[in-house]
């Protein structure tokens, strides 16, 4: 049985909806529920779509790319994001807007 996604107080998860193969890659904004809804040009073939999301986010977060990794949903479209070294308060203060 998986374990569940660990997380320490200074980890933020994120809940994230991706559109792999967009006309291009941007941070579209927070959903209704929560969710920062995001396009990728990648395809979600052999990870590129989700090495596309780790690569956005860490720039729109002013942190390293290995700093966000995706913890559930690799496969799928809706992921559970963590974000290391940022609180779920400061990650959405950085990208903006309210969720």
């Amino acid at each position: 049985m998986p374990r569940p996604p660990r997380a320490t107080a200074t980890d933020g998860l994120l809940r994230v909806r991706v559109q792999p193969r967009a006309a291009r890659t941007e941070i579209v904004g927070w959903r209704a529920d929560g969710t920062l809804s995001v396009r990728v040009a990648a395809p979600p073939v052999e990870g590129r779509a989700n090495a596309a999301l780790a690569a956005l986010l860490a720039e729109a977060l002013g942190l390293r790319a290995a700093a966000v990794t995706v913890e559930r949903g690799t496969r799928g479209r809706d992921k559970l994001v963590k974000v290391a070294g940022l609180t779920p308060a400061e990650v959405r203060r950085r990208i903006g807007g309210s969720a």
